[in-house]
């Protein structure tokens, strides 16, 4: 079956610097892929060059068998979700879905359908820049999830915001699974690890793929290390 995604020999620089050197990874169809790294690692670099917006300066990455240097027609089956704030600040959440809807030709219902789902019914007349952090990133999901994706590209999504919208945020990205949609997904917190199936892990420019499981024991083997080297003990 050919990969969602397939990522090879990824190279990106920050200046002259490599902030990925040589990534190289697939995806399957279906596939729950979180790209983890500390701030700094390069996971927006990645999840930028795999969405088509950022120049690719070296290596190769094919969405859906689309080379994204060449063609831009795998964008159509593609929804984004910054972590920086990319919607219409000056526009109402329903304004936002209204242009959203229009630009990414989706069906009239589409609109109403995630807004019941995202629970954003009380926000819709309210300006995008006026809405709290876990309303903003219920209403990015939707405009991402209007043309029914067969591939979601996410930045975050669920750092710092309340408990009710998070838990919003997860059962929509369960449902979008559970119907054979593929994303992936850059995070920085480890716990996130165990939401996905596999975990690409960035550090100094390169990839390591863990399962879930191994990639928290990672983190906690790293975590106990820097403990003792700073002389500080666990309770």
């Amino acid at each position: 079956m050919e990969p969602a995604i397939s990522v090879d020999s990824l190279v990106q620089y920050r200046g002259r610097k490599p902030v990925l050197n040589g990534v190289s990874f697939e995806v399957a169809p279906g596939e729950r892929f979180g790209v983890f790294g500390a701030g700094g690692a390069g996971k927006t670099t990645l999840l930028h060059s795999v969405a088509g917006i950022r120049r690719i300066d070296a290596g190769t990455v094919t969405v859906f068998g689309c080379n994204v240097r060449q063609s831009e027609s795998f964008k159509k089956d593609t929804g984004l979700v910054t972590e920086v704030r990319s919607l219409f600040l000056d526009l109402t959440a329903a304004e936002n879905l209204d242009f959203f809807t229009i630009l990414k030709d989706a069906p009239g219902e589409s609109a109403e359908q995630v807004c019941r789902r995202l629970e954003l019914g009380a926000y819709l007349n309210v300006q995008a820049d006026q809405l709290d952090g876990g309303a903003f990133q219920r209403l990015s999901l939707a405009c991402a999830l209007l043309n029914s994706p067969r591939l979601l590209v996410i930045d975050g999504l669920i750092r710092d915001i309340d408990l009710e919208s998070r838990q919003i945020l997860l059962d929509e990205l369960n449902r979008y699974s559970a119907a054979g949609g593929t994303y992936i997904w850059g995070f920085g917190d480890v716990g996130c690890c165990r939401l996905v199936d596999r975990v690409g892990w960035l550090e100094h420019g390169a990839m390591k793929i863990f399962l879930p499981d191994q990639a928290s024991q990672e983190w906690g083997r790293r975590m106990q290390q820097a403990e003792k080297g700073s002389g500080v003990e666990r309770a």
